[in-house]
């Protein structure tokens, strides 16, 4: 369990709860509790009641749901600093859509969502934060949509590589979750993943060790991108 003061710096901290006034964030803990996770760890499960808003500390969680044939569907990896399952507060939904699995061992931060509901009430600001980002999911999402809608396997793989590789100029890629993981996150099977790295490491264009990947020639990739 954290102390109060640490969870009270945790919540200070985060942009669901800055600016509250030192009595409302005190009032907080008591309908607050911190929740330590080992790697492989639930923390709900898809049916489960609603009952709380979540902030993660450190770790990483994976938001998924199995289909009706069965199939796991990766839905978001939550990193620390990011909240999920609030968009809850605003419908009746009464059961959690989607299970949250801890990939690697993990803090998270829980608020009742019936005390966050009535900071929202006497807090109007809250209102704005929650919406600015619950907007920037939404808009997140669609764009996640549109692109694996519109786009072919490989075309997603390479796009997930320089999105990865962002503005870093050593060309080199460090995973931070497995590939089975990223596979079901690009909507394709982990086989295919694995297939079209290797595609690329045979071109020339990567070099592939465990979770490391090293982009050998930019430009050809974005070519291959391009052409794909």
């Amino acid at each position: 369990m954290l102390a109060d003061s640490m969870l009270l710096h945790t919540l200070r901290c985060h942009y669901l709860f800055r600016g509250l006034p030192e009595k409302a964030l005190q009032g907080i803990a008591p309908h607050a509790s911190a929740r330590r996770m080992t790697a492989g760890a639930t923390l709900f499960r898809q049916g489960d009641a609603v009952q709380h808003l979540h902030l993660l500390v450190s770790g990483q969680i994976k938001l998924h749901r199995v289909t009706a044939d069965g199939q796991e569907k990766v839905i978001e990896i939550v990193r620390p600093g990011e909240a999920f399952a609030e968009a809850l507060l605003f419908d009746n939904v009464q059961q959690h859509p989607l299970s949250a699995t801890a990939i690697k061992e993990s803090l998270v931060l829980r608020v009742q969502h019936e005390h966050y509901r009535r900071l929202l009430h006497e807090q109007p600001q809250l209102c704005l934060r929650l919406l600015g980002s619950l907007s920037a999911r939404l808009n997140q999402r669609l764009h996640q949509i549109d692109y694996l809608t519109s786009s072919n396997v490989s075309q997603r793989v390479v796009h997930y590589l320089f999105q990865q590789l962002g503005s870093t100029h050593n060309g080199v890629i460090d995973l931070d979750m497995p590939k089975r993981l990223i596979a079901l996150q690009l909507g394709i099977q982990p086989e295919t993943f694995s297939r079209i790295l290797h595609r690329l490491t045979d071109a020339g264009l990567i070099a592939v060790r465990k979770r490391r990947i090293e982009i050998l020639d930019r430009n050809s990739l974005s070519a291959y991108l391009a052409a794909a």
